[in-house]
């Protein structure tokens, strides 16, 4: 079916990818804060001249399919949910703690089971009775894609329904969420202020940051007002994300928490004007993150001591890839940085390559939740690509091809974990 549609789609790029004078063009490449915006452009000259490789025509293919069913879903609103968080106000995100569960059976007299408990890596079919955790993975993955679908083709439906979905989201008074995340990731029966919520935003709002950059770069319909209140409300989110309570926690953490807050404050920094604080932030990652996460030989203690360790190893790297991404763009090499004690993201990245290539049987650690050895090969082509590392380019075509495609021809930079975790 997909071989079909991707002949027919084939068939039709010349007649509606935008067109591309000049290879200079790639001058005018969008300013993205992960993903490669000279790549982007120089992905649009190849598919408008004819003259892609079958990888790239492959996954522009699927971009397309991808993109034409968000232009039949959404728009998504934190007002959506049936819920009303404690504060009295939809507009404020909420959602519950995915591996919390009730440690009593549930009565008259204790409704909820309380007290809850952590059970690492066992999803609790609870949480998705609050619909924003779900709407905002789908609304942030349809607001790449469609912005990616109008970049390339030129087709002007991708923007709008993109611009849509942004404004729905971020902007629109009616429908906007509140610039914070008090109460994201709740745990039923306390009242205990808590970080962990953060990861709700920080494992994916770059490609919402990279998509207001891509259509900042001339989208029919994207205004400088639009960019004007997308930029003041991610500096309201990106205030909330350094002086809360629940962020100052998250900040302190160790493992990928502590990595992905990271990334998304130095990406809404540098997305704000803020250079100078997206590069401090960058620059604090080689001893903050690097150092005491990543050992020698490449391991990543934190992350393999959880029940889902593999899933955690690649999660980690996903944070610490797209922070070496926007190094590039503030002066800073974190591909390249090496610990005092020789830990460093190659290695680390290295380190997965053999259970990558092989599977779970050459990886001695906990595993809970199926072994999806295809969620490394983002990673692998980020190192291969911006770093050089050569194991890690050969490393792609002996892993197993995501259910979702190989989308970095067109996507360009380490994306969630596709399909990401919940």
């Amino acid at each position: 079916m997909i071989g079909r549609l991707g002949s027919a789609l084939v068939t039709t790029v010349g007649l509606v990818l935008a067109p591309l004078c000049h290879d200079g063009d790639a001058a005018k490449a969008p300013h993205t804060v992960v993903m490669d915006g000279q790549a982007l452009a120089k992905t649009k000259f190849q598919l408008a001249t004819g003259t892609a490789p079958k990888a790239t025509r492959t996954a522009y293919n699927l971009l397309l399919k991808t993109a034409d069913a968000d232009l039949k879903a959404g728009p998504w609103s934190v007002t959506d949910k049936p819920q009303t968080p404690p504060s009295g106000d939809k507009h404020d995100y909420m959602s519950q703690a995915p591996y919390w569960w009730a440690s009593q059976p549930k009565t008259a007299a204790n409704p909820q089971g309380c007290p809850y408990i952590n059970k690492d890596g066992q999803r609790n079919p609870e949480a998705d009775a609050i619909t924003d955790h779900t709407e905002r993975m789908v609304a942030w993955d349809a607001i790449r894609d469609l912005t990616l679908a109008w970049y390339y083709s030129g087709d002007v439906k991708y923007a709008q329904r993109a611009e849509l979905d942004i404004r729905t989201w971020f902007l629109n008074p009616a429908t906007a969420m509140n610039p914070d995340l008090n109460f994201a990731q709740i745990i039923p029966c306390s009242t205990k202020v808590s970080g962990t919520g953060i990861i709700d935003s920080s494992q994916s709002l770059t490609q919402v940051l990279d998509a207001l950059a891509v259509l900042d770069s001339g989208a029919p319909g994207w205004t400088g007002k639009d960019t004007s209140a997308a930029k003041a409300w991610f500096t309201k989110f990106l205030t909330w994300m350094q002086t809360s309570p629940q962020a100052k926690l998250e900040l302190a953490a160790t493992n990928n928490h502590g990595s992905f807050i990271d990334q998304q404050n130095a990406a809404m920094a540098l997305y704000t004007g803020q250079t100078a604080l997206a590069k401090s932030i960058v620059e604090s990652v080689k001893l903050n993150r690097i150092d005491k996460q990543i050992k020698p030989d490449g391991s990543q203690p934190l992350e393999l001591s959880r029940t889902m360790s593999w899933h955690y190893s690649n999660f980690n790297l996903v944070a610490l890839g797209r922070l070496a991404e926007i190094g590039k763009n503030v002066g800073v090499d974190l591909w390249h940085y090496t610990s005092p004690s020789g830990g460093s993201i190659l290695k680390a990245v290295d380190f997965l390559i053999p259970a990558a290539e092989q599977g779970q049987s050459v990886w001695p650690y906990q595993q809970i939740n199926v072994f999806d050895q295809s969620i490394a090969v983002d990673i692998f082509h980020a190192a291969a690509d911006q770093a050089g590392d050569k194991a890690a380019g050969a490393a792609i075509a002996k892993t197993p091809v995501p259910a979702l495609g190989d989308m970095w021809p067109v996507r360009p930079g380490v994306t969630s974990l596709d399909p990401p975790l919940k």
